[in-house]
């Protein structure tokens, strides 16, 4: 495994328990809270990144096993409102990303050289491979966990 991907696979592995620590002590009607009206409260976030790692579940198989497949977008906004997160249980959430998280991490450990550089061409962002989508979840984690940070 080259190191780039063994630091993406480091980093991906710290978000569970950097999430789980940040909300820890914080009670559930702060989590709740939105920052301003139409943002999204910490529950929000935690909902969003438990379903955005289902996402890159699917996406990270599909390319490995159709490379070059057509990879759809998806709004978040209506995955928010349609999924209603903010019923969701703080600690579920955090539970779901935790396990869809080390699901793909035990994927992404076995795959070879040639494995990391199969792509997909999503609908927005265009061709890109399972390493650059593994860095992407990378950035898309501490993006989140920033916001979670500023939202309490």
């Amino acid at each position: 495994m080259p190191q780039s991907t063994e630091t993406t696979i480091a980093k991906q592995r710290e978000a569970p328990g950097t999430l789980a620590q940040l909300i820890a002590t914080v009670p559930e009607a702060a989590l709740r809270q939105p920052p301003a009206p139409g943002k999204w409260s910490a529950v929000t976030v935690l909902a969003h990144l438990a379903e955005a790692e289902l996402s890159a579940s699917w996406r990270y198989r599909q390319m490995l096993e159709h490379p070059g497949v057509a990879l759809a977008s998806f709004d978040q906004e209506e995955w928010a409102r349609r999924c209603d997160y903010e019923s969701w249980d703080p600690h579920e959430a955090i539970e779901m990303f935790r396990l869809l998280r080390e699901a793909n991490l035990r994927l992404l450990a076995g795959l070879t050289a040639e494995e990391w550089q199969r792509y997909g061409v999503h609908s927005e962002r265009g061709r890109f491979t399972v390493a650059e989508l593994a860095l992407h979840m990378v950035g898309h984690d501490s993006r989140h966990i920033e916001q979670i940070r500023r939202t309490l």
